[in-house]
């Protein structure tokens, strides 16, 4: 398996839980408490991976999502 380079900047994601996951299915209410959001308009920061992009597509009816860059 190869090894990326590091990259110049280290790119972030800022998420913000804006629908409540209540009356959704119990995958993606257990998504959402994975990205560590626990309440209505939490925010966390999470680093843009592979395994965190695909987290918010399965659940991106429920968030917003920006870009940061360091």
């Amino acid at each position: 398996m190869r090894k990326k380079p590091p990259s110049r900047k280290a790119k972030k994601l800022r998420l913000k839980l804006v629908r409540s996951p209540i009356g959704y299915p119990q995958k993606q209410r257990a998504t959402v408490l994975g990205l560590g959001l626990r309440r209505l308009n939490s925010e966390v920061i999470r680093p843009d991976s592979p395994e965190i992009r695909g987290m918010i597509a399965k659940v991106s009816h429920l968030l917003r999502v920006e870009s940061l860059e360091e």
